[in-house]
């Protein structure tokens, strides 16, 4: 019995030999700001979409360099967008996660819904994570390069997290810390740490293992009872908890070290 062909790919037959790639419709829709990707195959599905004058019918659809995509009979223009950045307050409580997991909210749901239309339509990766009980500064952007950028070791972005410890904190227990010290996935970078007093401890890190500050300091017998992340890079931390600001593009570039698309040409 012949095999049906799989909708969800496109033809393998087609070639674009000397062409700009196309880009996939949903995709294309949700990089430009139209719709969040999600919405964007709902609509796809609902036949809103057109590409010069056809019905869409594939989310994955190609839309060749130049095609005409009209949504609702009003076109819309699929150029890429400039690099969108924002700093959002996280609160205690809420998931680094797109879904929610037994009855606990994300951050997606508290960022998204404070949005204004013009920010709304992006599809928003959250640059790294933070754990549920931890709070402070988390970036998110509508460009998937400054996500792999921001949190590649090579990159070594600097993040500064306050860790509230039990024990009582010292220049001498946090040495190890300074010096570099193995963790159970292996060895970890020499980290800048002040002891700013004995329940309080800074640590800047220049790479994001899961839960490392936490681990670091447990070696040393100082466990966390509260973390927060007071910067990234050169964004600090300057807006209240729950609540959202986005970046300068001098921010992104200084802060972040991150040249992105700019919305004209500099």
């Amino acid at each position: 019995m012949p095999r049906k062909p799989d909708k969800t790919k496109p033809p393998q037959h087609q070639r674009w030999e000397g062409k700009e790639k196309p880009d996939w419709l949903s995709r294309a829709l949700a990089r430009a700001g139209v719709f969040p990707q999600k919405e964007a195959e709902d609509a796809i599905n609902a036949g809103r979409v057109t590409i010069n004058g056809r019905v869409a019918k594939m989310a994955l659809a190609p839309v060749p360099p130049g095609a005409t995509v009209r949504v609702d009979g009003r076109v819309v223009p699929l150029s890429a967008p400039a690099t969108r950045v924002l700093a959002f307050h996280k609160p205690a409580g809420v998931l680094s996660s797109t879904v929610s997991q037994h009855r606990t909210g994300t951050v997606f749901e508290v960022l998204l819904r404070q949005l204004p239309p013009d920010l709304a339509g992006y599809t928003w990766h959250a640059v790294g994570r933070l754990d549920v009980d931890s709070t402070g500064l988390l970036l998110f952007t509508n460009d998937d390069k400054l996500v792999a950028h921001a949190t590649s070791p090579d990159t070594q972005l600097p993040k500064r997290y306050v860790a509230t410890v039990f024990s009582t904190a010292d220049d001498e227990r946090v040495e190890p810390l300074r010096k570099g010290m193995v963790l159970d996935d292996g060895p970890a970078r020499p980290a800048t740490v002040r002891v700013r007093d004995e329940k309080t401890v800074e640590v800047t890190l220049t790479e994001g293992r899961h839960h490392q500050v936490k681990r670091m300091l447990g070696v040393v017998g100082l466990p966390v009872r509260a973390l927060h992340r007071e910067a990234v890079g050169g964004i600090e931390l300057d807006i209240p908890e729950g609540t959202f600001r986005l970046l300068t593009d001098d921010e992104v570039r200084e802060g972040l070290r991150y040249t992105g698309r700019t919305d004209s040409p500099e």
